[in-house]
């Protein structure tokens, strides 16, 4: 990703953000020209609205950036502002006292994303000048964010279980981590046989793996991140229909979130141990494929029924969260794309979180308001365990009908195998399903840039 924040830039084109209602008080002191110009333009300060007031030589003398009704005005509003401007260097002038600058700059390089893996590349791109901002950092938090974008934008063809485990070698070779891969039959003597089961079925190049990153010091307290990497989703025996298969490659969409939120802690130095468990498959089918009815065996020792192949983000992070467990985490994150029973009830823009943790809810919704990078905290609601109950297992894998909240009873399944202590459940969707300003139709990060500042705080 091409840096699009700059320390300084010499010669900068000013930018007002204004609210709408502070559009007509900031022309009012403006030259007749710049009021003209506005009027003609019908400029309001309307959300998303930009106008470009030129020069006596044909160049942008400013920019008036119209960011809306103030309850409804954020960080992330300037998300939609790359998009608005000519290539060149500008710089915030003037923008409501409420919203960060760091948060601006960032919200600026989440805008500036492109996905042109496969297209001829585009033109040169506006830049922001950001004074008194830690740019470094804003770029670090932008580079991981880009990095699980373009992860889960990458087809399946060319983002399989290898290439998921060889930019986490990039990413630990970069800060020094210490990184332990297991593959193939090597998971059944290691003990990670849920993770086999699910993943025996693909071909042997895209063999299933468990890929565990540790770094920090020693003394300092741990944190787990545990992603779901399903490389794609054929919905196994209990194959799925087209419609649902297309955007199958983003159910690698945890491990991508994973790797980049380990990325952003790893840049800062934080006073933190970090071990990264991202259990990567193909749920393929095959001849050697998992079936209904079968029952696994887990890391944890509990045995499951399968009752769908199609649930089977819960088998591997069963057997990734088990390990977490076995390191005695202070905190535990896991983050997955697992349930369409999450998008009926918040949508895909609204990921829901599970944790029974008050004190980690609270934190996780303050970062999460303070970057604009909403979530919902959803009920672990304990009469809806027994839809999990099996006749022939300690447990099963999809839920009884009767019970219907999905994401809940997908979420009670993982908390059987979560550490002990905090613990908290993303059921992410990683995705833009239609383009809005500085968020195109494709991949999108969820909850990590709320949770870098939580744990920021949290272990300061």
């Amino acid at each position: 990703m091409t840096d699009v924040i700059l320390k300084a830039a010499k010669g900068a084109i000013p930018v007002h953000a204004l609210l709408e209602a502070e559009a007509d008080a900031f022309l009012e002191g403006r030259q007749a020209f710049v009021k003209a110009f506005a009027a003609t333009a019908e400029f309001k300060g309307k959300a998303g609205q930009a106008l470009a007031v030129p020069n006596t030589e044909g160049g942008i003398e400013r920019v008036l950036f119209g960011l809306g009704a103030p309850e409804r005005a954020d960080a992330m509003s300037f998300r939609a502002l790359p998009a608005r401007l000519p290539a060149g260097d500008y710089r915030i002038a003037s923008a409501p006292a409420h919203i960060p600058a760091d948060q601006i700059a960032l919200a600026f390089a989440l805008g500036s994303y492109r996905f042109d893996r496969y297209r001829k590349a585009g033109g040169p791109r506006p830049r922001l000048a950001a004074r008194d901002v830690d740019v470094a950092e804003v770029r670090q938090q932008a580079h991981a964010c880009a990095l699980a974008r373009d992860m889960i934008n990458t087809p399946a063809n060319d983002m399989g279980p290898l290439q998921v485990e060889t930019i986490a070698r990039e990413i630990a070779e970069l800060y020094g981590a210490r990184l332990t891969v297991i593959a193939g039959e090597g998971l059944l003597e290691a003990n990670y046989p849920a993770i086999h089961a699910v993943g025996r079925a693909a071909a042997p190049h895209r063999a299933p793996r468990i890929i565990e990153m540790s770094w920090g010091e020693a003394g300092r307290p741990l944190v787990a991140l545990v992603g779901k990497g399903v490389v794609f989703d054929t919905g196994g025996l209990d194959i799925k229909p087209s419609a649902g298969m297309r955007l199958m490659k983003k159910d690698m969409g945890g491990a991508a979130h994973a790797l980049a939120l380990a990325r952003m802690v790893m840049a800062a130095g934080l006073p933190v141990r970090l071990a990264v468990l991202v259990p990567t498959v193909e749920n393929a089918i095959s001849g050697d494929a998992m079936r209904p009815g079968d029952v696994l065996a887990t890391r944890k020792g509990l045995t499951v029924e399968v009752g769908n192949t199609d649930a089977e983000g819960r088998l591997i992070l069963a057997d990734a969260l088990t390990r977490a467990g076995e390191l005695e985490p202070a905190l535990t994150l896991d983050l997955a794309t697992l349930t369409g029973a999450a998008r009926a009830a918040l949508g895909p823009q609204l990921p829901p979180f599970y944790t029974e943790d008050d004190g980690l809810a609270a934190a996780i919704e303050a970062a999460a308001a303070a970057t604009a990078d909403p979530l919902w905290r959803m009920p672990l609601w304990r009469p809806y365990a027994e839809a999990l109950d099996s006749d022939v297992a300690d447990l099963k894998n999809d839920a009884d009908g009767w019970a219907q909240a999905g994401s809940v009873t997908a979420a009670l399944f993982l908390q059987k195998f979560a550490p002990a202590g905090p613990w908290a459940h993303f059921d992410i969707f990683a995705w833009n399903p239609r383009a809005r300003p500085g968020s195109p139709v494709g991949a999108e990060t969820q909850a990590i840039r709320g949770l870098y500042r939580m744990i920021r705080e949290r272990f300061a």
